[in-house]
């Protein structure tokens, strides 16, 4: 997806000149030909990246629209032009936060190296500022990659869940994102800046279940040489995300059942229970329903927890958002490694969202993790998923391609055809695995050994 560009220029011969230089590598163009028509540029669309802004301009001066746009967009970089290269001028416009400058005319070269490093810059700082809201519990809606259609309705849920204390219980897949989803609803309700706990429950080892989950007094057990406070406590006025709900032992069950009936927790070995105020937001990718009807779940915690559900869809059914999403994670770990990575190319791009990532967005995450490290140039490239490129479905490779099977040349064809698929249908089943033990595609053995047949003659 390319990234728009505003341009600001009042002389019509320097805005064509930018424009060209701007479009032929890659971006979008919008053009603005005084500094009221920037301000009001920066306010109507939201698709605007980055601004480019002539310095001296009859009317509103680019100091002045300057001072404007960041006011209304501080997050948006711009790059100030000026013909004279005067160094009070462009002192003054770094000081009300310019990211760059150059003197005009440019090379394109200069004006290529000038936008890509604003939008780079711009990237990381966003990056930085939602990890630090994330780290304090202030995580919104607006900082999830969710514009697919399908995420509509969750945002939706999550914001409601988010004005009341009600328990919510997440499902979905593994690697969905429902962690980042209960961080939203909390950063959204009136805990937001609170604490956030997070507790798997199915990494807890059975016997010291209700250790971390309730706490322990000293003495209490052997090796209880201290007092634990437990996650509920940790988690008092907060919120606790309960991660794969579905693997507590009945026991423990039981004790949830009672914090969330009373309020209070009972520390193993202590003398008296002790009062918490916490948020529970469950989450699970199991069927709790099938759990309970199996007696490995309790039916009255079941339905404690799961007075407000959201389920959050797998990945392959937003495709929409993948795109921001891998460039989401670029500037992640652009600032965490030190790379310089400005993106994917068009054809890793294509991959990426003909991919069905089982493993969701934990998936594609490592993927480009891997992948940033391993790039040697600007954009990430299909070799750089060497785990991936191999196993992208055919008919989305295809389709990425232009390739397409051949069309049968008659009736003839067609009933060989129609013969062969019947035959395929009625074989036996095989299964296919990679070289990893991966379970790729289903076939049946015959009927596809005669559908090539029927297709190529051999």
């Amino acid at each position: 997806m390319g990234k728009t560009i505003l341009i600001v220029d009042d002389d019509p011969a320097q805005r064509r000149l930018l424009q060209a230089a701007v479009e032929r590598n890659g971006f979008h163009t919008r053009v603005a030909e005084n500094g009221f028509q920037a301000v009001e540029a920066v306010e109507v669309h939201a698709d605007i990246d980055a601004v480019m802004l002539d310095l001296v301009m009859p009317g509103m001066s680019g100091q002045e629209a300057l001072k404007e746009i960041r006011r209304r967009r501080g997050d948006l970089p711009c790059i100030v032009l000026t013909a004279s290269g005067g160094i009070d001028t462009v002192v003054q416009a770094m000081q009300a936060g310019a990211s760059d400058f150059f003197v005009k005319p440019a090379s394109p070269e200069r004006i290529l190296v000038s936008i890509r490093n604003a939008l780079e810059l711009s990237n990381l700082k966003t990056e930085v500022v939602r990890m630090k809201k994330r780290a304090s519990g202030q995580l919104s809606f607006d900082d999830m990659v969710a514009n697919a259609p399908v995420m509509g309705p969750v945002v939706r849920m999550g914001k409601r869940a988010a004005g009341s204390n009600i328990p919510v219980l997440i499902t979905g897949e593994s690697g969905v994102g429902k962690e980042l989803l209960a961080r939203a609803i909390q950063g959204g309700s009136e805990r937001a800046g609170k604490a956030f706990v997070t507790v798997n429950c199915g990494a807890i080892p059975e016997n010291l279940v209700e250790s971390i989950l309730f706490g322990h007094a000293k003495g209490s057990f052997t090796g209880a040489t201290d007092s634990h406070a437990g996650k509920f406590v940790e988690a008092n006025g907060g919120t606790l995300f309960l991660d794969e709900v579905g693997e507590l032992p009945l026991e423990a069950q039981v004790k949830l059942l009672r914090v969330l009936q009373e309020g209070e927790v009972d520390p193993v070995g202590a003398k008296r229970p002790v009062k918490v105020d916490v948020r529970i937001v469950s989450a699970t990718n199991k069927d709790l329903a099938k759990l309970v009807a199996d007696g490995r779940f309790r039916e009255d915690l079941y339905y404690r927890l799961n007075v407000f559900p959201i389920e959050a869809p797998p990945l392959r059914e937003r495709r929409e958002d993948i795109p921001a999403l891998v460039q989401r994670f670029i500037a992640r770990f652009n600032a965490e490694e030190g790379r310089n990575v400005r993106g994917a190319s068009e054809a890793a791009m294509k991959m990426l969202c003909a991919f069905d990532w089982p493993g969701n967005v934990r998936q594609i995450e490592n993927a480009v993790f891997r992948a940033v490290i391993l790039c040697e140039g600007a954009l990430l490239q299909p070799e750089d998923f060497p785990q991936i490129s191999g196993l992208t479905p055919l008919a989305a490779a295809n389709d990425a391609r232009g390739d397409s099977l051949p069309e049968p040349a008659n009736d003839h064809d067609v009933h060989v055809l129609q013969s062969a698929v019947a035959e395929a249908a009625n074989a036996p089943p095989v299964a296919i695995f990679d070289a990893e033990g991966n379970l790729v595609l289903t076939a049946s053995e015959d009927g596809t050994a005669r559908l090539w047949d029927a297709r190529t003659g051999r």
